[in-house]
């Protein structure tokens, strides 16, 4: 933590700590600010947790009157109470500004044409790539998404250069563009991916079907939305706008600090955000710190890609599987898409984990379903049910895709 980031995080509790009945006042009850004198006092203050933000609905996160509140944005989750976050004015303008520099550190300009198929509406990824798009200057194609007819049409006549996309919607439309033979007739040059996290072997899929490089952008709805962090040119991990944002890596199990290079929860505060503030948020992703400044030359620290989320973890005999787990194991066998499902069962007293794989083509499925239980096993000491099916049978989705379904009690 810098001096800076101190003293911001000290300003921002102090304005918390004086709103009557606001949501920190009541949570940090008793809290002198100025018993923080360093980054050991403010990491002894307790996490924030997606509960506390539920029990909060409709508006009892709000820190600002509600005369300064421009909009609303909900997490995307389709379970339970959602969750509410309001943006002031120089909410939306912080984003745009961390989203459009994310936008230049891919390498993308105001000469640009950025075609946004992320939704709309409360989620807040389609206005954030829209946002930050207009902030650098560049033309934006505002489409949403589905209707992959349309997309492909508008995508060839408006000569879009930069796709923003979940992972799952942009090999829906590269494998289009391969079945329909047009990959000559786009211009896309870049990708901007985000809202889910993604393999290599997928990544390689998007990018040999469209001839693009892709980056991987990172957010959530509950600290602005996407654009607070992307991998530059390097693609080594993503840079962390930490201007924006104080970053710690911690023990899910523990709450301590990991040292850097090691895999831990990503817990993040807001240092000037006004609408809705968050101090010491679990966002329940995984990923690592690098200690190295990296090569690009960007001053900003990095994380690792989303390795997976604590909540999206399965035990099954004793291994812990990831989303990142599976995906290891696939990008070492051959003839096969980066399209997969787990499920995971209990079947005469025992938990059994079933992996569906997609064969390419002329690929002998017995041979991928011995290659692949074979290296599961050697990188994870359990032997799962291997199902191979053909090319395309797996749901595509226009949003995020599920992949482990635990359909146990």
């Amino acid at each position: 933590m810098t001096e800076v980031q101190l003293q911001q995080i000290k300003k921002q509790l102090s304005r918390l700590m004086g709103i009557k009945d606001g949501f920190y006042a009541k949570k940090f009850a008793g809290l002198n600010v100025e018993d923080i004198k360093t980054q050991a006092d403010f990491e002894k203050l307790p996490f924030t947790w997606k509960g506390d933000l539920r029990d909060a609905y409709p508006l009892g996160l709000a820190a600002v009157p509600e005369s300064e509140i421009v909009r609303i944005h909900s997490s995307s989750g389709t379970t339970g109470t959602p969750v509410i976050i309001p943006y002031t004015k120089k909410d939306v303008d912080d984003w745009a500004t961390m989203f459009a520099r994310c936008y230049q550190t891919a390498g993308i300009t105001n000469m640009d044409r950025v075609h946004i198929t992320p939704g709309y509406g409360l989620w807040t990824a389609g206005i954030g790539f829209q946002n930050g798009a207009e902030k650098l200057g560049a033309m934006t194609v505002p489409m949403g998404p589905g209707n992959t007819e349309k997309q492909l049409k508008m995508m060839q006549d408006m000569k879009s250069t930069v796709l923003c996309a979940t992972s799952s919607y942009a090999l829906l439309l590269a494998e289009e563009v391969e079945k329909r033979g047009i990959k000559d007739k786009i211009c896309l040059t870049k990708g901007v991916i985000g809202s889910e996290r993604w393999g290599d072997k997928m990544r390689n899929s998007i990018q040999t079907k469209l001839g693009i490089e892709m980056y991987d952008i990172y957010g959530l709805t509950e600290v602005y939305g996407p654009g607070i962090g992307i991998e530059c040119k390097n693609q080594e991990g993503m840079h962390i706008w930490d201007d924006f944002l104080y970053v710690e890596i911690l023990n899910p199990q523990t709450g301590e600090p990991v040292p850097d290079g090691v895999v831990g929860e990503v817990v993040l505060t807001t240092l000037v955000k006004e609408g809705a503030p968050l101090i010491r948020f679990q966002t329940h992703d995984l990923a690592f710190k690098y200690a190295e400044p990296c090569s690009c030359g960007l001053p900003y620290p990095r994380i690792s890609k989303i390795i997976g989320r604590t909540d999206d973890m399965v035990k099954v005999k004793g291994c812990i599987i990831f989303p990142s787990t599976i995906e290891e194991v696939l990008k070492d066998i051959p003839g096969i898409t980066s399209e997969y499902k787990a499920e995971v069962d209990h079947v005469d007293g025992r938990d059994q984990l079933t992996l569906y794989v997609e064969a390419e083509g002329g690929t002998d499925r017995t041979e991928v379903s011995l290659g692949v239980a074979f290296h599961f096993k050697e990188l994870n000491k359990m032997t799962p049910i291997v199902k191979v099916v053909g090319e395309g049978e797996l749901p595509r989705s226009t949003k995020k895709t599920q992949r482990i379904f635990d359909n146990r009690d």
